[in-house]
């Protein structure tokens, strides 16, 4: 089985950090994904927009939340995950699907020198390493 996810886009909002009973940091924010087609009918250029949840533990959660910003380029790759709760004021059962991030890359100019993993490979104490330059030739979308 694989539940692998690769997104790149703009946050559309600053990010959200909070703590869990725990104590462990978790940062939510959303990205936009865009794509552009012609449509065969009469060519006519259509712009497409997708909106993803993104979920960030521990380190990673608080390097997006200290880092990012509304509008901030960013790689994301993870994991989709759906989670469920009744909702107290109708009693009906809602769901939320969320990409759990395992690795974050910003993009945008500001942010050129940071990434960040969940992978201790990636991420050493008190440091974050540089990120990789990304070809687009070689995603696999």
């Amino acid at each position: 089985m694989l539940n692998k996810c690769m997104i790149i886009g703009n946050l559309g909002a600053d990010p959200e950090m909070r703590y869990t009973a725990n104590g462990a940091p978790v940062t939510t924010f959303s990205v936009a994904t865009s794509r552009q087609y012609k449509r065969s009918s009469d060519g006519e250029r259509i712009e497409e927009t997708e909106w993803f949840n993104i979920v960030t533990w521990n380190r990673t959660a608080e390097t997006c939340s200290q880092y990012l910003s509304k509008g901030s380029k960013v790689y994301v790759e993870g994991r989709m995950s759906t989670r469920s709760w009744d909702d107290q004021s109708t009693g009906q059962k809602k769901y939320k699907t969320e990409l759990v991030a395992d690795q974050v890359k910003f993009l945008s100019p500001q942010n050129s020198q940071q990434s960040l993993s969940d992978d201790s490979s990636d991420v050493q104490e008190n440091k974050v390493s540089p990120p990789s330059e990304i070809d687009p030739d070689d995603l696999p979308f």
